[in-house]
């Protein structure tokens, strides 16, 4: 009974009651990327994606980008893109996590190269 009302209630989980109907009734399946997450148009032209596991927007790989944003591009039909050597694989979003980037975390690295001006 709790696992329907947070399926029916709670968006961040995953997709909601509403957007599973959608999806049944007005969704055309278009694909699926290497993350598992599907992605669906409807007659009229929106678009959507269902994600598989936890709800972030930086998971959307640089092939579906362009077609969920209807960005018209050469390759935007063939989503299976050949990856180079040098591309690196895809990070979720970091920030606010003990992973995240920061520039200067170590300030004993980098010396000042100036004096902070004292009254």
């Amino acid at each position: 009974m709790l696992t329907l009302l947070n399926k029916i209630f709670t968006w961040w989980n995953h997709d909601t009651f509403g957007t599973r109907l959608k999806t049944i009734f007005f969704g055309k399946y278009v694909g699926k990327d290497n993350f598992n997450n599907k992605y669906y148009e409807s007659k009229n032209g929106k678009r959507w994606v269902i994600y598989s596991g936890e709800i972030d927007a930086s998971k959307i790989p640089v092939e579906w980008y362009s077609w969920i944003h209807f960005t018209s591009n050469k390759i935007e039909k063939n989503h299976d893109l050949k990856k180079y050597d040098w591309q690196k694989p895809h990070q979720h979003n970091l920030t606010g996590t003990e992973s995240a980037y920061y520039p200067n975390k170590n300030k004993d690295a980098i010396e000042k190269k100036y004096k902070t001006w004292k009254n």
